[in-house]
């Protein structure tokens, strides 16, 4: 394994080859995030080339998105089939293979084909995954290198979109689709970096007496029933709605203002500067001892922060308020996208985390589909920008709200309730856990319990003479570990 690889047995090794973990994430990310908006740069000669509108080449980007977030199901399922590596690789295949068949095609639907749906779900295979081995390798520093992480989509549509513009006015759309297809690969590489970290061997289910052994579950929506898990996806639904408007809308609202187009387009490079900074210092900040487990808080904060920027900036209309609102309202758009991930990982903890990210992200899909599209055909029927920051900031605020009030009753509850027999014995989820093992990106050793605030728990019992993490309870919130204490009341 090399020197700086995890020792036998031991828990996450926060460092080691975690770091080239992290850096292979840090560019899926920026490739997942950015690649999409990078591509509407090639709008204006698809419209001439084929003859269409705006809307119907923006389905290019649409689609692509569509598949990042609405496929996440599926790529939960090959995870746990297949393995981390396998998919990855095969991800990086698919989206360079459909930038490279889009640069041949001579109509939208074949766009809407290679570019959308095969670059979109190759996309997808490889963001998913990547999040899922950047778990297993970081525990104590993981706030920070999820903030590391999320720092990928600033710098890279920073990056990609003038270079896409570069790429076309030298060589076409054509030309440009053929290079970026070559650009893709480099997720392979990324993928190629992603080898599991060794733990315990884990030893075959037991057959029961007289049946055969029990299969392992590909996708677990048990997870469902976690309330915890529940209070997260209706805030990342209410967020969606809003949290991408503003940044989609900002620029025609500042020519609408009558701000001149080049220091218009610059707002967004302001936004995506203070990004850049806000991302990993909110991960630094999130993994403080004192802050860490109150890690939810933190994000309802962010939420509520952006939320708030978008209605006080709804009025602004010179070029200096304008500036001040990007300056905010990056800074609480970076903290929501540190914070997001490490949030729903400390919710479900590792084993889950697989089928738990790809409901939430089908979820988001959903939102998606709704928020923006929604939000633009008001602006067309109310040639009014101001309302539609105060919807978009209304739905992200009342997410804040709603996931810090929930959360604390929730929690409060669960004090509340003593342990009954089930928590003290844990036999009732043990099928289940058994259940979400996997193969290679989810050893034995990874096992961690699923409360909001269980978030020092990863991987203790690892080196105990007969490790069987497969054998030990997931609490559910009203019975868990609350308090840094586990459900027999031992302290973690």
């Amino acid at each position: 394994m090399g020197a700086g690889g995890p020792r036998r047995g031991a828990g996450p090794p926060d460092g080691g080859w975690g770091w080239v973990v992290l850096g292979a994430c840090f560019v899926i990310t920026g490739f997942a995030y950015g690649f999409p908006k990078a591509v509407s740069v090639f709008f204006r000669e698809l419209k001439r080339d084929f003859g269409a509108g705006y809307s119907d080449t923006a389905w290019v980007s649409s689609i692509m998105l569509a598949m990042l977030y609405g496929t996440g199901p599926l790529s939960s399922i090959l995870v746990t089939r297949f393995g981390c590596r396998p998919v990855m690789l095969a991800g990086g295949l698919l989206a360079s293979a459909g930038m490279i068949l889009a640069s041949f095609a001579s109509r939208l639907l074949e766009l809407y084909l290679t570019a959308g749906v095969l670059t979109g779900l190759g996309l997808a295979l490889n963001f998913q995954p990547s999040l899922i081995m950047l778990g297993l390798y970081f525990e104590r520093r993981r706030p920070l290198a999820n903030g590391l992480a999320a720092a990928g989509s600033p710098v890279f549509l920073s990056t990609l979109s003038p270079l896409g513009q570069l790429l076309g006015e030298r060589f076409g759309w054509r030309g440009g689709f053929l290079l970026f297809g070559g650009l893709l690969l480099h997720c392979c590489a990324c993928g190629a970096v992603m080898r599991p970290p060794p733990g315990p061997p884990t030893r075959p289910d037991p057959a029961p007496p007289g049946g055969r052994a029990r299969r392992r579950r590909l996708l677990d929506v048990a997870v469902c029933t976690d309330r915890a898990f529940v209070v997260y996806v209706i805030t990342k639904f209410l967020m969606a709605l809003g949290l991408f408007v503003p940044a989609i809308l900002l620029v025609n609202y500042a020519k609408d203002a009558g701000v001149p187009d080049a220091e218009a387009a610059f707002l967004l490079s302001i936004v995506g500067f203070v990004d850049i900074v806000a991302r990993p210092a909110c991960g630094a900040l999130a993994g403080l001892g004192r802050l860490r487990p109150h890690v939810p808080y933190l994000f309802s904060l962010a939420l509520l922060a952006n939320g708030l920027t978008d209605l006080i900036s709804a009025r602004a209309r010179s070029y200096g308020t304008l500036v001040a609102f990007c300056i905010a309202f990056g800074l609480s758009y970076g903290m929501v996208g540190a914070l997001q991930f490490e949030v729903l990982m400390a919710t479900v903890g590792a084993p889950r985390f697989p089928s738990a990210l790809g409901l939430v992200l089908l979820v988001e899909a959903v939102a998606v589909l709704i928020g923006p599209p929604s939000a633009g055909r008001l602006v067309d029927a109310l040639k009014n920008y101001e309302i539609i920051f105060y919807l978009a900031g209304s739905e992200v605020a009342l997410a804040g709200v709603f996931m810090a009030v929930t959360t604390y009753c929730c929690l409060r509850c669960s004090k509340d309730i003593p342990s009954g027999p089930s928590a003290e014995g844990g036999s009732s989820d043990t099928e289940d856990v058994e259940a979400e093992r996997d193969s290679e990106p989810m050893p034995a050793s990874t096992e961690e319990p699923g409360s909001l605030e269980a978030l020092e728990v990863l991987n203790l019992r690892a080196g105990s003479p007969e490790p069987e993490p497969e054998e030990e309870a997931v609490p559910e919130l009203g019975h868990g570990s609350v308090d840094g204490h586990d459900a027999r009341g031992q302290k973690a």
